[in-house]
Parts: structure tokens; sequence; C-alpha cells
């Protein structure tokens, strides 16, 4: 061990980051009322991932900063996925996520953290030390294939990155990142290293893929790449259209007739012209 005090203050860090850094998603969630290209089942993986987690602490017994820590993180990543599921492009009932989603959920946490605590935590204090090696790898397993799902939602856009606030995913970075740093300055556990190393890799690589459609679109390339949805709505919402005397608003009940038209007479005109080209037609 290189530094016990390092290794804490590291470990504490990243304890922390990854309590909160759900916040800044859930907050941008909330005002923008879509959550296109934020894909569910990365928040399902991770509320999944926050059971093991939980089990494996209150097994060995961790500071209670630990034990808290996996169920602040539950609770944050079940906020996310309640919102990709009621926001669009999704947009279930209230009463559905409740009965198929919420529910199930909470009796499958609470039935499996006690079930295994009970079984595990006996065995543990005996000198059996295995199967909570196994439920903190499932665990780590679990949250980095929570970060798969995106990479679809990357493919779909050619490479951009929508719906996932950046400010959340640098806390989780940096949380990854610190408990790397504390693994080598503390017991220098090969398989914290790679484990929580697959995480930070998989958070760097969207970073990257962004950085990329950046390049090649918006700072360098012919700008011909895909618009997400705060694109299309600033933009709608910054240009005023007027038809046919009404304001952009009723353009959104689908009244779209090109040109302002500005009197009467116009209007018999066009209607007439177009009545002769109907004739000329049919004869």
């Amino acid at each position: 061990m290189i530094s016990e005090k390092a290794a804490y203050a590291l470990a504490t860090l990243g304890t922390v980051c990854w309590c909160v850094q759900l916040i800044p998603q859930i907050i941008y969630n909330y005002i923008r009322k879509d959550c296109t290209g934020f894909p569910p089942s990365m928040m399902f993986l991770w509320v999944v991932s926050g059971v093991p987690f939980g089990i494996y602490f209150l097994i060995t017994r961790g500071n209670i900063i630990l034990q808290i820590q996996p169920h602040l993180f539950m609770f944050f990543c079940s906020l996310s996925w309640v919102q990709s599921l009621y926001y669009p492009p999704y947009s279930l009932s209230v009463k559905k996520i409740l009965l198929r989603c919420i529910l199930p959920m909470i009796l499958f946490i609470v039935s499996f953290e006690i079930g295994f605590t009970l079984w595990l935590r006996p065995v543990y204090d005996h000198g059996t030390h295995w199967p909570a090696l196994v439920i903190g790898i499932i665990a780590t397993i679990l949250l980095a294939a929570g970060l798969i799902p995106p990479y679809f939602e990357l493919a779909k856009r050619q490479g951009r990155v929508v719906g996932i606030n950046f400010i959340f995913l640098f806390v989780d970075s940096l949380g990854a990142w610190c408990s790397i740093a504390s693994v080598i300055v503390g017991n220098m556990d090969i398989m914290g290293i790679v484990l929580y190393a697959v995480v930070a890799a998989l958070e760097l690589g969207i970073f990257a893929s962004h950085f990329i459609w950046c390049c090649r679109f918006k700072w360098f390339g012919n700008g011909t790449g895909e618009f997400d949805d705060d694109d299309v709505g600033s933009t709608s919402s910054s240009v005023g259209i007027e038809i046919n005397g009404i304001d952009g608003d009723s353009a959104e009940d689908g009244i779209f007739a090109g040109p302002y038209i500005n009197n009467e007479q116009d209007k018999d005109d066009i209607g007439s012209n177009n009545t002769k080209s109907m004739k000329e037609q049919r004869s």
C-alpha cells in the first residue's frame, strides 16, 4: 500500500461522485421534458447493479457511507429511469410505470437485499469471502453494461450525443478515475482496476464519439449531420411563422400553406388559377 490516507480520500471522492452524478441529468430531463437519446435500459441496468453493490457492502460490513452510497445511487437511477419512461419518446402513463416498473422493482430490491444479506453475512464472518467477491463482480459488470445502450443511440445519430447531460457524464467519469486511483495507491487490486477501467473507458468513448461528430459536421465539416431535438426546438421557437394571418402557435396544429397571403383579392386569384389548372388537366 502506497498511502492509506490517499487511498481513503480518493475512494471517498469517488463514492461522493457516484452518489450525486445523476442530479444534473435529472434536472436536464425535467427541463427538456424529453428523454430522446437517453435509453431507459441504461438506467434500468444501473438500478439493478445497485442491488448487488448494496448486498456487498452490507455483507462486508462496510462503513456507513459505503452502505448508504448504493441506495442513494439506486434512488437517483430510479428517478432517471422513471423520467425516461414518462417523457417522450416512450410517454408511458403514470399507472403503467407504477404497476409495471416501480412496484416490481421495489419488491425485487427489498427481497434480494434482505435475503442475500441474511444468508451471506454469517458466511463472510466465518471467513468464506468468495461469495462477496462474486457479488461485487456482478455489480460492476452490470454497471458497465449500463453504458452499452448509449452506443446504439450514438449509432443512430452519426456519433452525436443526444439526451445525455455532459456534466453527469463528467462527474460519473471522475468517480471511476478516483476509484481507479484509490485502488492503485491502496491495495493494488488488479480485478478492481480492470472493472473500474472498463466503466471509465466506455464513458470516455461517449465523449470521444461526440467530439468526432463535432469535428466532422459542426466545426470542420459541411454541416450535414443530424440535429437533435434541442436544435429543432430552439430553431422553431426562435422563428415566428405567420400563415394566413395566424401566428406560429396555430401552425403547430397542421396549418401550413406556404407564403403569407396579404388580402382577399390574392386569395381569389390563387383560387381561380387552381380551378383553371384542374379543368385543363381533366380535359
